[in-house]
């Protein structure tokens, strides 16, 4: 079924189709009620603005159809921001809506005729004046002219009536009669004078208003580019706009679908208190800081905020995601290993194969307590590590993962202690290195552990054995892998760790680092296995 734009004056249709892989429809969003009070208001308010921005007569906020779609050009990245995200220019439509541009001549027009109005007015006015003056001047002149009682005229009328007012008198009745004429004649070019005028005024000043509204939509234009430039600096929320390698290089994740789908899931879990910075720019942070094993005062520069902010968002958000992603690190059940078994191992061992396990180790700094040193230290890396059990299944899932011991620690010891047995069920086979030597607990539960054979000595090992060997050291190094994949993905766990990593949080029995190696194995299993 094809879509067409709601907006006015906007003219794209999908038929049935894309109109081209950048334009998309989105529907007008909805007002969700029984998510709670905060929910239901900010998705009303968004409903709201939504029909709004659109400003068509058939659509209401009761009233709207289900066919009508909203088309990507309206928007300044190409989508609606996050529903949560109510300061986000993109959380309405905002851009082309038709009714935000008004057509320049329409404007002109109205300006021209207000002015026409104006001046005539004021043209009135002034004429009113001028006929009240000439009024109380005619007043003046008759009670100037009327003869005292009893008293003498000073005028003398001619035969033919007109005043006799002798060579001085006739000078002045011809000056004030010339006087009177020029003033009309004055008056009358004055009224013409000002009507071409105001004319040529207001057709100027209309000129400069067009100018002017050319203007404040060129700057307005401006404005929002700006702003876009802005946010892409800032890095927001269309940081990674429709780029999967893009993605893929900040966060490890495979592309952007699941990191939104991600995103989608932790953002509504997280405090509503308001925060520097905005959800997407504090999980982004975490990533980069896991994935790329970014210096605090790099990212601290990328994200326009002091180092001492970034350790806290960073400590924050790793908490918090190691208390909601832990759950992904699950041992599945028998019945789900049977159907997901891979052909190779069910040729080598049938359906019995439940998990492959190893150790891993991350380099630390050298701790200040002798006790501790001397825990830490690891004869096979040489170095001060902190050692993690990993198990996965044979799809090459991460279904286990032990805390961190001292580097010093034995395998077997962790295996043991480290409640890996309790999953275990009867029949189950378990592949591991020959450092595992749990024979003997395993065999309790009525499992089994399969190792590799090695030599003592020159003794030659018998053919069957290095049959045995063969099929276990194949199959047994796809948790390698996984390991080499994880830390290969998440570059903070080959550095060295500082040693307030490995200090046990407040109120916990696990570490800093503990949380950090969980949440990257769990990042892991949301993308696809390497086996």
């Amino acid at each position: 079924m094809g879509y067409s734009c709601c907006v006015k004056g906007c003219h794209t249709k999908s038929h049935g189709r894309k109109v081209d892989h950048k334009i998309r429809f989105f529907r007008i969003p909805t007002w969700k009620r029984g998510y709670g009070r905060q929910v239901e208001e900010v998705t009303k308010r968004r409903r709201m603005a939504w029909v709004a921005a659109v400003r068509r007569t058939e659509i209401t906020f009761n009233r709207i159809s289900p066919f009508m779609r909203v088309c990507s050009l309206h928007f300044h990245k190409g989508q609606p921001a996050y529903e949560m995200m109510e300061t986000d220019p993109d959380w309405a439509p905002s851009l082309h809506l038709g009714h935000t541009y008004v057509t320049p001549t329409a404007i002109a027009r109205f300006e021209r005729q207000s002015r026409r109005e104006q001046l005539r007015k004021e043209i009135l006015q002034a004429a009113e004046m001028g006929v009240d003056k000439d009024g109380e001047l005619g007043e003046l002149q008759s009670e100037d002219s009327t003869p005292e009682p009893g008293g003498e005229s000073n005028q003398q009328q001619t035969e033919d009536g007109t005043p006799d007012t002798g060579e001085d008198g006739g000078q002045l009745y011809a000056e004030e009669w010339t006087h009177e004429a020029v003033g009309e004649s004055d008056e009358l070019i004055t009224e013409d004078e000002i009507q071409n005028s105001s004319h040529d005024v207001a057709q100027t000043e209309c000129e400069l208003c067009v100018l002017r509204r050319a203007e404040i939509i060129r700057l307005l234009e401006e404005n929002r580019e700006l702003r876009r430039e802005l946010n892409e600096c800032r890095i927001s929320d269309g940081f990674f706009g429709e780029d999967d390698e893009k993605v893929k290089y900040y966060t490890g994740l495979p592309n952007l679908g699941i990191f939104m789908a991600l995103f989608r899931f932790l953002v509504p879990l997280m405090h509503g208190q308001r925060k520097i910075l905005t959800p997407f720019q504090m999980l982004l942070l975490t990533f980069m800081r896991l994935r790329l094993d970014l210096p605090p005062q790099h990212l601290a520069h990328l994200f326009w905020i002091s180092p001492k902010t970034v350790y806290r968002i960073f400590n924050e958000m790793v908490s918090f995601l190691h208390a909601n992603l832990r759950r992904s690190i699950v041992w599945p059940e028998r019945e789900t290993l049977r159907k997901i078994m891979p052909h190779e191992f069910v040729e080598a061992f049938g359906h019995r194969v439940a998990v492959i396990i190893d150790c891993f180790e991350i380099f630390t700094e050298r701790p200040s307590n002798l006790k501790a040193r001397a825990q830490m230290f690891s004869s096979c890396k040489h170095h001060h590590t902190m050692k993690y059990l990993i198990g996965i299944t044979p799809k090459g899932a991460i279904c286990f993962l032990s805390k961190g011991w001292g580097g010093r620690t034995s395998d077997k010891h962790i295996t043991l202690n480290s409640g890996f047995l309790a999953n275990l069920l009867p029949g189950n086979i378990v592949l591991a290195d020959r450092g595992f030597d749990i024979q003997e607990c395993v065999g309790m539960l009525c499992a089994e552990v399969k190792l590799p054979a090695f030599t003592k000595g020159y003794c030659q090992l018998a053919a069957r054995d290095v049959e045995e060997t063969r099929k276990i050291a194949h199959l047994r190094i796809h948790v390698e892998r996984v390991i080499g994949n994880v830390c290969q993905k998440y570059k903070i766990l080959t550095g060295t760790t500082p040693i307030n990593m490995i200090l046990p949080c407040d109120g916990e029995e696990v570490t800093m680092l503990d949380k950090v190696v969980t949440v990257c194995c769990a990042l892991t299993n949301q993308c696809p296995t390497v086996v």
